[in-house]
């Protein structure tokens, strides 16, 4: 099988399984029990945060484990809302992000916020301008992400940040994690997740920066610096710490991902005629989105999948909703452009040798879906 669908889940490494299997098995205590089995359990907790924390480059006590990206972003939204709502109730963030903000966002309205959605070009790119503009008038909190999760796109966290005044600035960071440098993202909260980097599904992290006030969302036993409680997901954590050690350690991964997605690419517009490159240049390089005009997106998924190859339509968390997706509409593609459209995402464990292969059944897909609409 070739796996071109990393922006959506990933194969855990090794050494991750390994983890979770360790704590599962070997070291299951509670590491909030007073008993041996519990300081054992607390111990791999401090280590596992204590390596989260040196990842992102920030203190131990600024590291809150989550079940993921959406609770990140939930957490970071509602909490950093709820604790400035007093000061303001606007809420900026923009037309391109993932569900679990936008989602969030509109729940919020219904609670009373003003919410403002920042547009894009049709490269995806963000109106730096109007942000200013409406940071400007001040906000609660304004969230943006570092990556965009269909297209690549980079989003102007810098900008965002230079603007922000007192708002608190939320950045998920999810299809950012291991493509890109987080240490210096210049934003208070960052949500990231550990199955988009071959960790285990379930877990993530919410780097909350020094001197950010949030108020909690899940109550109960005060773990968590009180921020979330609940008993943790030791195994989750754990081969989460360990794949976030193995993605630091890999500094030719984000090169060989720019290797892959060109020889892609360029295959793609060698041998394909009618397409649509909806990725910018300098996206970021695990994420690769074309439209085939003359197809359907959803039809060539299924017909590659025939083939041994996995790929996307888009986002696998709003794949079900009706209307395509949300990100190329807001970049102004047509209804052609966004029903033929196909995202590529690049991992750990694709090679260049792929490519090639994919290319020509791709090729085949295409010729055979648009020679089939010519009869009709």
């Amino acid at each position: 099988m070739i796996y071109l669908d990393n922006s959506a889940t990933t194969r855990a490494y090794d050494a991750a399984a390994d983890a979770v299997r360790r704590m599962m098995l070997d070291n299951y205590g509670n590491p909030s029990s007073l008993h041996s089995a519990g300081f054992a359990a607390e111990k791999e907790l401090k280590r596992a945060r204590r390596d989260t924390a040196a990842f992102f480059g920030v203190s131990e006590k600024e590291i809150i484990f989550t079940s993921g990206g959406t609770e990140g972003d939930n957490m970071a939204i509602r909490g950093a809302y709820n604790a400035a709502k007093r000061r303001s109730r606007r809420i900026i963030t923009t037309t391109v992000e993932h569900p679990a903000v936008l989602e969030t966002v509109k729940k919020l309205e219904q609670e009373g916020a003003e919410a403002v959605y920042i547009g894009v070009d049709k490269d995806s790119r963000l109106d730096v301008e109007r942000l200013r503009e409406e940071a400007s008038k001040g906000a609660a909190v304004i969230s943006i992400m570092a990556v965009n999760n269909e297209t690549g796109a980079k989003m102007p966290i810098c900008r965002a940040a230079e603007v922000k005044g007192e708002a608190v600035l939320h950045c998920d960071a999810v299809q950012a994690l291991g493509k890109e440098d987080l240490k210096s993202l210049p934003a208070d909260l960052i949500s990231v997740s550990a199955h988009k980097i071959h960790g285990p599904k379930g877990v993530g992290a919410l780097v909350i920066k020094k001197g950010t006030r949030i108020d909690e969302i899940i109550s109960g036993g005060g773990q968590e610096q009180g921020l979330r409680s609940g008993t943790e997901n030791m195994p989750g954590i754990c081969g989460f710490a360990e794949a976030l050690g193995i993605t630091g350690a890999d500094t030719g991964l984000r090169d060989r991902m720019a290797r892959m997605r060109k020889l892609l690419l360029d295959g793609i517009l060698d041998q394909i005629p009618d397409v649509r490159v909806n990725s910018p240049e300098d996206g970021c390089p695990a994420i690769l989105n074309v439209s085939f005009l003359g197809t359907r997106g959803e039809v060539l998924l299924h017909r590659l999948e025939g083939e041994g190859i996995c790929v996307s339509t888009g986002s696998a968390c709003s794949s079900g909703k009706k209307g395509g997706s949300h990100v190329l509409r807001a970049m102004g593609l047509t209804d052609e452009e966004v029903t033929g459209a196909i995202r590529f995402s690049f991992g750990a464990f694709n090679t260049e040798e792929e490519m090639p292969v994919v290319v020509d059944k791709l090729k085949k897909a295409v010729s055979g879906f648009r020679k089939l609409g010519s009869f009709r």
